[in-house]
């Protein structure tokens, strides 16, 4: 495969998927993919910003460094193909075409979120673009995009299931017992692990015996590909490739983007003081192959937009997310009176009352 972004040592390779193509993303929806990974990187940037002002609880884990990964997958499928994700996942819904002003009042845990402010950063769903949910327990949302890709099978209503993930989750039990029984099934599922090199603190060049999580594919009997992460356009092509296995009946595949994230785990864990477990040149090296820049570069190369225009795009994101941030800060809070809304389908009855 080749493309028009710098080479990498995320270059896809794998088995099973072979027809890799670039060429077929026209000019708008390739606007479109820029305008998605702004969005993704300044809503993390004031996630940031409003988080040390001391607005925000709970943890914060940012995409910054995702988001061609987060960007090229979630545009190979449709508004209504349902998708889950993990802790690092506010990039996500909005990959999906989430409105903002609602995912950021739901990190504030505001009344107008997405989830009525009971979710949070890590617990982010949003229904109306097919995301189910988002889970801070590692790997716990991998047997759902499971479900329900099973679910679409059975209604047979073409759908498929994205499924985000770590390199962490990739050695948990939860990703094993998924994938066997997506293969057997052969559930219309696309695991994809962003693969950032660190669990944490933890390389994944220690946690495994093998160099790429797309080896464990061949395990359970489906394609497995390598891909680089920050190339927006090679991620679409093998997801888009995978999406129609899944809808034609050939089952699940399994897709590790090489990727790196540039800020630390979270927002609030400072591990660079008095422990460098990332050599600073390693970490100088991916920001070099920043995935918003190579695709700027990529945009104005091929003559699809002026140096100008870009500048203007990310101006009118910039604004975007600016209006997103003060439609959460007017938000209220939850009337404590709902805290038990929305939790059991048949509510328990009151003492006294059985």
């Amino acid at each position: 495969m080749s493309t028009d972004l710098k080479a990498s040592p995320g270059a896809s390779r794998g088995t099973g998927l072979d027809r890799f193509d670039t060429a077929a993303v026209d000019r708008e929806t390739r606007l479109e993919m820029h305008r998605r990974m702004l969005r993704i990187r300044h809503f993390d940037l004031q996630a940031i910003e409003i988080q040390a002002r001391g607005l925000m609880p709970g943890s914060v884990h940012t995409s910054i460094g995702h988001e061609a990964a987060i960007v090229g997958a979630c545009m190979a499928v449709e508004v209504d193909d349902y998708m889950t994700g993990y802790h690092r996942s506010h990039g996500h819904p909005i990959g999906k075409g989430s409105k903002l002003g609602p995912l950021f009042a739901e990190l504030l845990g505001r009344a107008d979120g997405v989830c009525g402010g009971k979710g949070g950063s890590m617990h982010l769903a949003d229904f109306s673009v097919g995301s189910l949910g988002e889970s801070g327990i590692v790997a716990g949302s991998i047997p759902v995009a499971v479900g329900a890709g099973l679910s679409a099978q059975m209604q047979a209503n073409g759908r498929v299931a994205l499924c985000f993930f770590g390199d962490g989750a990739a050695n948990a039990g939860p990703f094993h017992e998924s994938l066997n029984l997506a293969a057997i099934w052969k559930t219309p599922t696309v695991f994809l692990c962003e693969n950032n090199g660190f669990a944490v603190s933890f390389s994944a060049k220690e946690a495994m015996a093998i160099d790429d999580v797309a080896d464990r594919a061949a395990g359970y009997g489906m394609p497995g590909v390598v891909v680089d992460g920050q190339d927006v356009l090679a991620v679409h092509a093998v997801v888009a490739e995978a999406v129609e296995r899944g809808r034609s009946g050939e089952g699940p595949t399994l897709i590790e983007a090489k990727t790196y994230r540039f800020r630390e785990h979270s927002e609030l864990m400072r591990m660079t003081v008095g422990y460098q477990y990332r050599p600073p040149a390693e970490v100088e090296e991916w920001e070099k192959r920043d995935p918003i820049v190579l695709f700027a570069e990529h945009l104005v190369g091929e003559g699809i937009v002026t140096v100008e225009e870009l500048q203007g795009i990310e101006d009118e994101i910039v604004a975007e997310v600016a209006a997103a941030v003060q439609f959460a800060l007017d938000s209220p809070f939850p009337d404590p009176a709902s805290a038990f809304d929305n939790i059991y389908a048949t509510p328990i009855p009151v003492r006294g009352a059985f």
